[in-house]
């Protein structure tokens, strides 16, 4: 029950964005006053934005279930609000007269290469995934704990176009799994087109002139014969087969 209620925790995408978000929230209480943020929206923006990220990947894989258009839209704002995180970075880093890392640079290379542990809850998933989230955030601590908010600054881009990157794999992911096994409406469809077809077929519909499959009843939508009953073959569209009905 608990795996069920809480199956997003086990996602690498919402454990990196719920770091991403505390290292944002704490890199605004740092760095951001009056003097720079004087009405603090941009520490608003920028804390909200991580939270994007974090409740929508949420959001999204509790829908799994029933609408995968719904998970995969969702998953894709989350991406969006990481590119607006990453933007705010960038054009902090800028204000300061300097530029991001190059993606050549010793900086760059040893942020880029640390690897986040994969979550192994057994139970207590709250206490345990917290634990989790804190471990994986406090392997980039040289940088985001750094005074120098440009150390920090530059961290956190790395840090966010990389999940950006993992949301575009995962979005891809639930495209072809949509693409093979549909979503929820899609399989409701299904479900009703079988229930029907055993009716039919226990009433005696007749069966398809063209393909010879069970047939069950419509109603005609347009033309001539709008409003009336017709016999259909269970196979449609792949099939066009149709009789009157007697």
């Amino acid at each position: 029950m608990e795996i069920t209620r809480f199956g997003y925790y086990w996602l690498d995408t919402w454990v990196f964005a719920n770091v991403i978000q505390l290292a944002t929230q704490d890199f605004c209480l740092r760095h951001l006053n009056r003097t720079n943020d004087p009405c603090g929206r941009q520490f608003d923006q920028m804390t909200q934005a991580a939270r994007s990220a974090s409740a929508n990947i949420a959001e999204g894989n509790s829908r799994h279930s029933t609408s995968r258009e719904t998970e995969m839209k969702l998953t894709d704002v989350a991406r969006a609000s990481l590119a607006e995180l990453a933007n705010d970075y960038q054009n902090w880093i800028m204000l300061h007269e300097s530029t991001p890392w190059s993606k050549l640079s010793p900086e760059y290379t040893e942020v880029n290469r640390i690897q986040l542990d994969h979550p192994t809850y057994k139970d207590d998933i709250l206490h345990q995934s917290s634990f989790h989230i804190l471990a994986q955030k406090h392997k980039f601590d040289t940088w985001l704990k750094c005074d120098d908010s440009l150390q920090a600054a530059n961290c956190l881009l790395i840090m966010c176009n990389r999940l950006i990157m993992m949301l575009r794999r995962q979005i891809e992911h639930l495209l072809e799994s949509f693409k093979e096994e549909g979503g929820f409406t899609e399989g409701l469809t299904t479900e009703r087109l079988a229930y029907r077809t055993q009716q039919s077929v226990a009433k005696d519909a007749p069966f398809c002139p063209l393909c010879g499959k069970p047939m069950i009843k419509r109603v005609a939508k347009k033309g001539i014969n709008s409003g009336k009953e017709f016999w259909s073959c269970t196979n449609y569209p792949n099939c066009n087969g149709t009789r009157k009905l007697s």
